[in-house]
């Protein structure tokens, strides 16, 4: 077994409609997310690690392109909702956070991680509850700019 195990949903697939944990302590109905939109959920090993903060401001920096284009965004680690809180606080952070720390939802997307202790970073583009687009290598600094490209394919193709 790898210490890397994972099976990533494919596109196509139903995305996870379960109730998580936010940065703020809040619950978020995915269904409910899902409904409104598109959303991109990104999957990242820790809060405040250098290629984490780089994955988390380059979305931060976009945000105004990424919401122009309809997407809302969620960040999702093991960390624990102080860590992710203490991590939106102190990058300015504009969109939620997952404290994951059940590890249902990188179930329920099937991300692996490091020995159980933190994910891969991944991403995922749901579209009416569907997976339109994943990045199993997801590269912090171009990773608005993949998921707002993935988005304009995806409309394209329909």
């Amino acid at each position: 077994m790898s210490l890397f195990a994972s099976n990533p949903l494919e596109v196509g697939a139903e995305a996870p409609t379960i109730t998580v944990i936010t940065h703020k302590g809040t619950e978020l109905n995915l269904g409910e997310l899902y409904a409104k939109g598109p959303v991109l959920v990104y999957f990242y090993p820790r809060a405040d690690t250098p290629g984490c903060t780089k994955q988390a401001c380059n979305i931060r920096d976009n945000f105004d392109s990424l919401t122009a284009a309809g997407i809302e965004v969620i960040g999702v680690s093991m960390d624990s909702v102080e860590d992710q809180s203490a991590f939106q606080e102190k990058y300015d952070l504009p969109f939620l956070l997952v404290a994951d720390e059940d590890k249902q939802l990188g179930k329920g997307f099937g991300v692996g991680g490091f020995m159980g202790m933190a994910y891969r970073r991944q991403s995922f583009l749901v579209v009416d509850g569907t997976v339109v687009w994943r990045d199993l290598k997801a590269k912090p600094a171009s990773q608005s700019a993949d998921i707002l490209a993935a988005l304009k394919d995806h409309s394209e193709a329909k």
